[in-house]
């Protein structure tokens, strides 16, 4: 009797530990290892730029400045821009021709539904010209502060105005110290 008590007991242990091992190839794994892929909430999205357009006599831009931005919350947004200018420039002997291009990363804080404030870092390769014949392509660090006024146009469409200054000041710079730097945009919301 001993004998069939302590074979007994063995064939219990045994049985447990082979049911643990085949118990726990049939446990699900825990939630905290799956990974979980972020969601872009679309609705948060909007596109937008700026167009430029400068003609005289002797000087003349037309460029361009698509962007993207995504509202992190209601009053804080991110985004990107990159940047494209024809410059024609005849105030010289020689008429001088160039493309000006470039990206910016920047974002904006909505102090009031309509009102913002705005910081950019921009880096643009600008064709700087020394004389007739002297020409040299730089990029030149710009870090634009300031604000800007969104008026509704319809329900997912707006028109933005902003001045923005140059606070870098690099060399390169095609602003002077504290030149102010209009624009006027559309942007569109989905």
């Amino acid at each position: 009797m001993k004998y069939i008590s302590l074979l007994a007991l063995i064939l219990l242990i045994s049985t447990a530990g082979m049911a643990q091992v085949t118990d726990s190839t049939q446990v699900a794994q825990p939630e905290e290892n799956k990974v979980v892929k972020p969601r872009l909430d679309k609705s948060k999205i909007y596109y937008g730029g700026f167009v430029t357009m400068n003609f005289s006599k002797n000087y003349s831009v037309i460029g361009a400045q698509p962007l993207v931005g995504y509202k992190l919350t209601p009053k804080l947004s991110i985004g990107g821009q990159f940047s494209y200018e024809y410059i024609s420039d005849k105030r010289y002997n020689v008429e001088q021709n160039g493309s000006n291009y470039g990206f910016s990363i920047f974002n904006r804080f909505r102090v009031t539904p309509r009102l913002y404030t705005h910081a950019e870092f921009s880096m643009m390769s600008y064709k700087l010209f020394y004389d007739i014949d002297d020409s040299e392509r730089k990029w030149v660090p710009v870090f634009y502060l300031g604000g800007g006024y969104s008026q509704p146009i319809s329900k997912n469409v707006w028109l933005n105005a902003q001045v923005l200054f140059d606070v870098l000041n690099h060399e390169d710079s095609p602003y002077k110290d504290w030149e102010p730097y209009f624009s006027i945009g559309i942007g569109v919301g989905f």
